[in-house]
């Protein structure tokens, strides 16, 4: 069986957030480092991200915290700038090579829409959590993904930055998967077994992808 689509989670994988999670900081009144601890101190016990929030601001909702900084001028927000420098070109090289490629991850109605402003002429397909109403790791998520990508779910290769997220439950589903080493999710999962044994490929880097899917293929036929 071959690779005929590839589907991108974001955060971590496309984008880097680190300006994103500095300006939570900045929200929160707490300095950026001491943020970034507590951040990477519940990823590796296993917690849920928002967890990091409650450790500075008891019964913090991240919903309605959003709305506060829309609001207040400050909404979430990414651009150009915060891309990872191999997406590009990882793009360009995969649609030379004719493969049909997506996004989709746990982002909001507005994130969405500023994905769109950035990847609507390089990608098939822009599908996102809220637009879904299921969220990843949620089986329902990975069945929706299936259901928008014209092939097979074997036929599929996800690619994501987290073993929990991404990997299992794209695995589960019958996709193939690939982690991509970076960001605090990635870095702290990445020696696990199951990070070893699970993941169809492991790439440092997204450019690592277009040589990878094609020596499968080449397997496969």
């Amino acid at each position: 069986m071959t690779i005929r689509a590839v589907v991108f989670d974001v955060g971590e994988c496309l984008v880097d957030e680190t300006r994103e999670y500095g300006t939570w900081a900045d929200w929160l009144g707490v300095p950026r480092h001491t943020f970034a601890a507590m951040f990477g101190a519940v990823i590796s016990q296993g917690r849920d991200y928002r967890e990091v929030f409650q450790a500075f601001q008891p019964g913090f909702d991240l919903t309605e915290q959003r709305e506060a900084r829309a609001a207040a001028g400050k909404p979430e927000w990414f651009g150009e700038d915060d891309l990872y420098e191999d997406v590009r070109p990882t793009f360009a090289a995969l649609r030379e090579a004719g493969l049909w490629l997506g996004i989709a991850g746990n982002q909001t109605v507005r994130a969405g829409g500023l994905l769109r402003n950035l990847f609507t002429k390089d990608v098939d397909l822009i599908g996102t959590s809220d637009d879904w109403g299921a969220s990843k790791p949620d089986q329902l998520f990975f069945d929706r993904v299936a259901e928008v990508t014209p092939f097979a779910p074997d036929e599929i290769l996800y690619v994501g930055d987290r073993v929990d997220n991404d990997l299992r439950p794209g695995a589960a589903a019958g996709m193939r998967t690939a982690l991509v080493r970076r960001g605090p999710w990635a870095t702290i999962q990445w020696n696990t077994e199951e990070a070893r044994t699970l993941p169809t490929f492991r790439v440092t880097g997204l450019a690592e992808l277009p040589g990878l899917i094609a020596e499968f293929n080449s397997r496969g036929r």
